[in-house]
């Protein structure tokens, strides 16, 4: 956490978690059952996972649809790509829906915590343009990662609490709600406490968390925190798995594989985010070099079936 966390801030963090982005104290008996036949979760495509396949967001939906997801979540830039070759989204939007698929989630990189006031503007913009193509096809949430506060110094969480408040009230006028992102690699919101008290002072009621297995483990922020939070706060998870070996400060998403398939402790996060009440979206998420090389629907396939394999091992 960065230095200009102090002690009150953390106290006010407190006070105002009882909001409901907490986790209250005792969970119901409904959030405690655990049963093979509990389906609480549902599985989209993050259309990362297919990006070296170099397909069309048409191509995509087609496969997300074959390979049995209920949902999928495209790039901004796959609609842009898709408005410049003569598409209507309006047209994709009713494409997805007759698939059997919802846009529960959408990526973009719009500068919305930049200390620098231009392109903070510029980026609430951007913002704006691409909340309204995800709209437009039926979208209900954007990514809002801490684009252009990678490196240099950390930006204070109060502060940029107070930019997430104008970035969701332009997202709310518009119907598509940005989700705060963690992103492991950055100076600034690269753990999930960042996250939750970005979320929580920006005092809207819509405030949300976007969190990812692999960003998680890059940023330090380890998986027990998740039992601080309440379910409802998460409306979507990225899920993925990381080996052993690059160690922590050395991996980068290239080396996300497949859930199940590294170190990464699934089985209990999985039922943690049960028995908090996440009731969401799991949505793959790989930027493996390695599976872009191969059947865009055989990669498909296979992370929907390991995803199934881990959610059903966590209810062992």
């Amino acid at each position: 956490m960065t230095a200009n966390l102090t002690r009150r801030t953390w106290l006010t963090a407190t006070a105002v978690a009882a909001g409901g982005l907490m986790m209250p104290l005792a969970a119901s008996a409904e959030d405690k059952k655990d049963s093979k036949e509990d389906n609480l979760f549902r599985y989209g495509l993050n259309t990362a996972t297919l990006m070296g396949q170099k397909l069309s967001i048409v191509e995509e939906i087609e496969i997300a649809a074959r390979a049995g997801y209920q949902a999928i979540e495209p790039w901004v830039r796959e609609l842009e790509d898709y408005v410049k070759s003569g598409g209507s989204l309006k047209d994709l939007g009713k494409r997805i829906t007759d698939r059997g698929l919802s846009v529960e989630s959408a990526i973009d990189f719009f500068e919305w915590i930049v200390d620098n006031d231009a392109k903070r503007k510029k980026g609430l913009e951007n913002a704006r343009r691409g909340m309204d193509m995800v709209k437009q096809i039926g979208g209900k949430r954007i990514a809002a990662p801490p684009s252009g506060a990678t490196t240099g110094a950390a930006i204070s969480p109060l502060t940029a609490a107070e930019r997430y408040r104008v970035l969701l009230d332009i997202g709310t006028q518009i119907g598509v709600i940005p989700q705060v992102e963690v992103w492991g690699f950055s100076k600034t919101l690269s753990r999930l406490g960042e996250a939750a008290l970005i979320a929580i002072e920006s005092g809207h009621k819509e405030a949300c968390i976007l969190a990812d297995v692999y960003h998680l483990y890059k940023g330090g922020s380890g998986f027990e925190g998740i039992n601080l939070l309440n379910g409802s706060a998460l409306h979507v998870l990225h899920m993925n798995d990381y080996p052993a070996d690059p160690p922590r400060a050395a991996i980068t998403d290239a080396q996300r594989i497949y859930p199940g398939e590294g170190i990464a402790p699934l089985k209990v996060f999985l039922r943690d985010l049960r028995r908090i009440g996440f009731r969401g979206v799991l949505s793959l998420e790989l930027f493996n070099r390695e599976y872009w090389k191969r059947d865009a629907l055989a990669v498909a396939r296979t992370g929907l079936e390991k995803m199934k394999a881990v959610v059903a091992s966590s209810m062992e």
